[in-house]
């Protein structure tokens, strides 16, 4: 079969052969105005149920063009089909002229790819008409930038927003290979670590899916942040080489290549006595775009992720390699690309803080002038910036956009700067992600002034005229001055980039209602005093496409069935009734099996990437996975599992047969210079060493520490959970969205009352959850109440014994894991880890004897499940374009059955019209 398909040659478009009958009527209709309805199809799913050939749009013809226009319109009329033999005619095509392969080496990667291209055809086709139909509409457009994008594997996704997965599966069956296993080739963009980038792959799913005019902007890392390894215990950081074999996805844009100059001097020319200022010298880069085609759901809109990699602005020095300086001929090449080479580089060097921040300028300034060329196009005023682009700063890290742009208005385009910074405040907002104030970002003067010469004058310029507001507001309150300052004063004095943001943004949101909460009341109290309208909450939500349609196909059978379709995908509380039948032994039984054969897949994956550890899947999966820190805690679950160790080992035989035996799972990277999170692993690893050693307690407990923790091993891992632990200190975790996915996937959260956790119960309500430790409100006092304790006292009898035989040398490391006892020992528990110790102890009881006890476990799971809807990403992303964008969704013209009846551009029309009149 495969030898047959790759000898089929392209045979001439079924269109071409009626497009003269359809000329003619076609034009017919031009000539008299014809109002026939276009006949359009609702949706991708209908499109893909048809048979016929499917017409694309067609958007203006310049004028003088017709003639060539006709061909290229009769040529691309229509969209690719999605049958059988067309979708395997695209498949071997790619694999003969693309990859240049034979049927003597198409091997499953090889298939892989060709089977990916003809997928990206398919979203190019979407892609071209919906950036068509935005530009053809004058749309005002969102901006969204984000130093991380973690996409994850864009295949399966693709399949499924397009809504041809099964198509796929039977093309390629037939072709003698299994979709399943095409998915797996195909290795994660290294493009985001945590929580940040993650969500901003979700927003964009969300901005497709709904129909949004919205671009992202980001950078191409060579290696990402790294791949984590377990070496005996410890992380070990290596690149993550995920571009090695070619990235399928994306489109490199060589005519996309904008200068990016760095260091420099500042010139001045006096002019009618106004002073003009010049960046001069220095070096200049240039960052060369790669395209990302981001598909919505069931829908042909398909948006772009647009991201920058860095070029020399010279190659290659002849002369210098003439000269026998070989190192040196290249010298300039090496320094360009080392900007985009790895994503957040260790900046407990001055080197390593200087390519952070030449990250964060290099692809901001690419971004605005794409941007500002898109928005030049068409003749119009500055004044209506603000009403076709709105930028949205996801954190601090794209912060010095707010200053580029306003040089390019001031020096490039002779804006007065009054007037310029007006446009500026109504184009940005900023989303902030931290209450934590040693986590905002600050720069040092000395290195932004070295840098970014001209930037750092605008800051101290922006500053100024905001110092001086605050002033006429506030007269002589020199506190709440320097509090609000964009300069922090001091040795050595630093730039507050979450203070330029909140300076230069119209809005500011947090990504909880208490995180939003408490950047009012806490961190930016005085700004909010000064502007209380400034300030919003948006909780964050995940897209259910990838984290239950994608990740948990069996759940998704169960909704599809229930629901009678697929629409749940996208308005997830579509799903609220099937808390009705919580209580039903048969859907329980149903909900059950599923939820069995996802721990059976992630015990096999456990196989295959954690040699030597058997686990039962008839235990309860405790799950914790996330960027490992120490306000996250990780370190009291760890402590926990040793008290459980301790407990099983004390206990009788006739005690152990009513102990609910548990698979605990940790994973997450640390940063590598964080040297405590560090610990925290080896510590992990080290229980896990001696537990699932220890014959005696058998499947009991068992400690798994799962390594390289990503987006394809979170659509394993997330499905296969019973609980998962979020568990952080009270007023510490911004959000978090990794609780959302797992509450869709029906597991129970055992958790504090932090971030998106305190709505998570007020939705699923606080029966369905396992809620311990103190309350924001308390931390303050307690941490009072903690210094001023004895250790003994504070820490307590029950965490005495872990910490004894810990420091006796039970899991070895006396010293090292001594160290990190120190973090808590010594009155200096700031996350309040010994505190809440006993109350999570309670709350793990709890979890045990709810577990034995599997008809009410299933009814807790499936009502978790069902009221969750709240956290669909969809759901977010109204809320921001209604209340801080001020933008309105852009639907492309969908698909004709004919030529005649496509959709035509008024400008497509008319020039049409007058090209006939002239024949």
């Amino acid at each position: 079969i495969l030898f047959f398909f790759l000898m089929i040659r392209r045979p001439p478009r079924s269109t071409q052969s009626r497009s003269s009958a359809a000329s003619d009527v076609y034009k017919r209709q031009i000539m008299k105005g014809s109002g026939n309805e276009i006949d359009r199809r609702a949706s991708r799913a209908d499109f893909n149920q048809s048979n016929e050939n499917m017409f694309r749009p067609e958007f203006q013809i310049k004028q003088g063009e017709s003639e060539k226009n006709d061909k290229l319109w009769e040529i691309m009329s229509t969209y690719l089909a999605n049958d059988n033999k067309t979708i395997q005619k695209n498949i071997v095509n790619h694999v003969e002229y693309t990859l240049a392969k034979t049927r003597f080496n198409f091997d499953s990667f090889g298939c892989y790819q060709a089977a990916a291209l003809s997928v990206r055809d398919r979203l190019i086709e979407s892609w071209n008409d919906t950036n068509q139909s935005f530009t053809e509409k004058d749309s005002k457009r969102v901006y969204y930038f984000s130093l991380e994008f973690l996409l994850g594997r864009a295949f399966q996704n693709a399949l499924l927003n397009l809504q041809i997965e099964d198509n796929y599966k039977s093309a390629l069956m037939e072709l003698g290979y299994k979709l399943e296993q095409m998915y797996e080739e195909e290795h994660d963009p290294a493009l985001g670590n945590g929580g940040l980038g993650r969500l901003a792959a979700c927003f964009l799913d969300s901005l497709a899916t709904l129909e949004y005019p919205a671009w992202g902007y980001g950078i191409r890392y060579d290696y990402g942040i790294f791949q984590q390894k377990i070496k005996e215990g410890y992380q070990v950081e290596v690149p993550d080489y995920w571009l090695n074999f070619g990235n399928c996805w994306e489109i490199e844009r060589v005519d996309v290549v904008y200068p990016v100059r760095l260091y420099g001097h500042v010139d001045r020319t006096y002019h009618d006595g106004k002073e003009k200022c010049h960046w001069v010298g220095g070096e200049v880069v240039y960052a060369q775009a790669y395209d990302h085609p981001i598909p919505g759901f069931n829908t042909f809109n398909t948006l772009n992720l647009r991201l920058w990699k860095s070029r020399p602005a010279t190659e290659f020095e002849f002369e210098s390699f003439n000269k026998g300086d070989y190192f040196g001929a290249i010298q300039q090449r090496q320094r360009a690309e080392y900007i985009t080479s790895v994503l957040y580089p260790n900046d407990s060097t001055n080197e390593g803080k200087e390519l952070r921040l030449k990250q964060q300028y290099f692809f901001t300034c690419a971004s605005l002038q794409d941007i500002l060329r898109r928005f030049k196009k068409q003749k119009r005023s500055w004044k209506d910036l603000p009403e076709k682009v709105a930028i949205q700063l996801n954190d601090t890290h794209p912060a010095l956009a707010i200053v580029e742009l306003l040089r390019i208005l001031v020096d490039e385009e002779e804006l007065e700067m009054e007037y310029a910074f007006s446009l500026i405040y109504k184009v940005f907002a900023y989303t902030n992600h931290t209450v934590l104030p040693e986590a905002l970002e600050k720069w040092s003067v000395d290195l932004l002034g070295h840098l970014l010469p001209r930037h750092l004058e605008l800051i101290y310029k922006i500053n100024f005229h905001f110092m001086e507001k605050v002033n006429s507001k506030y007269p002589g309150d020199f506190h709440r001055m320097n509090i609000m300052s964009i300069v922090e004063e001091g040795t050595p004095k630093k730039i507050r980039m979450a203070n330029l943001c909140i300076v230069g943004s119209h809005t500011v949101n947090g990504v909880a209602f208490l995180h939003s909460e408490l950047l009012k009341q806490t961190i930016f109290k005085e700004f909010y005093e000064m502007f209380p309208k400034k300030f919003l909450n948006k909780t964050n939500g995940v897209t259910p496409r990838r984290w239950v349609l994608a990740a948990n196909p069996g759940l998704s059978e169960l909704y599809n069935q229930e629901c009678g379709t697929v629409d749940w995908a996208r308005d997830y509380k579509l799903l609220v009734n099937i808390q009705d039948k919580a209580e039903n032994p048969a859907f329980q039984k149903r909900w059950s099996d599923i939820k069995f054969q996802n721990k059976k897949r992630l015990v096999e994956w456990i196989r295959q990437n954690v040699p030597g550890v058997e686990i039962n899947p008839n235990a309860l999966f405790d799950v914790m996975v996330k960027r490992i820190h120490e306000y996250k805690r990780q370190f009291m679950n760890a402590l926990y599992l040793v008290y459980r160790y301790l407990e099983i080992k004390n206990a009788t035989p006739e005690q152990r047969k009513h102990m609910v035996p548990r698979a605990v799972f940790v994973g997450g990277k640390a940063a590598p210079g964080y040297i405590n999170a560090k610990r925290i692993i080896k510590f992990i690893n080290c229980i896990g060493d001696v537990v699932n050693n220890d014959r005696d307690i058998g499947d009991l407990l068992k400690v798994v520490f799962l390594p390289n923790y990503n987006v394809s091993n979170a659509q394993i891992i997330i499905p296969a959970a019973e609980l998962s632990q979020h568990i952080s200190t009270a007023g510490t975790e911004a959000s978090g969205t990794s609780n959302m996915k797992f509450a869709m996937n029906g597991c129970l959260i055992i958790g504090t009352l932090d971030g998106a956790n305190v709505e998570i119960l007020e939705e699923i309500g606080d029966d369905n959850m396992f809620i311990f430790g103190a309350k924001v409100q308390d931390i303050q006092s307690l941490r009072v109440h903690m210094s001023q304790t004895e250790p003994r006292e504070y820490w307590g009898p029950d965490l005495d014994r872990v910490f004894r035989v810990i420091r006796d040398g039970m899991f070895g490391h006396r010293e090292e894991l001594g160290q990190l006892l120190d973090t808590v020992c010594h009155k200096n528990d700031h996350y309040l880890v010994c505190h809440d110790f006993y109350s999570y102890l309670d709350a793990q009881k709890k979890v045990d004897e709810a577990y034995k006890n599997q008809a009410q476990w299933q009814a807790m799971s499936i009502r978790s499940s069902a009221r969750s809807g709240k956290f669909n990403s969809d759901r977010t992303i109204r809320e921001y374009a209604q209340e801080i964008w001020k933008l309105d969704t852009v639907q492309i013209p969908k698909p004709a059955l004919s030529a005649q009846t496509r959709y035509k551009s008024t400008g497509s029309m008319q020039n049409l019209q007058a090209h006939l009149s002239k024949k």
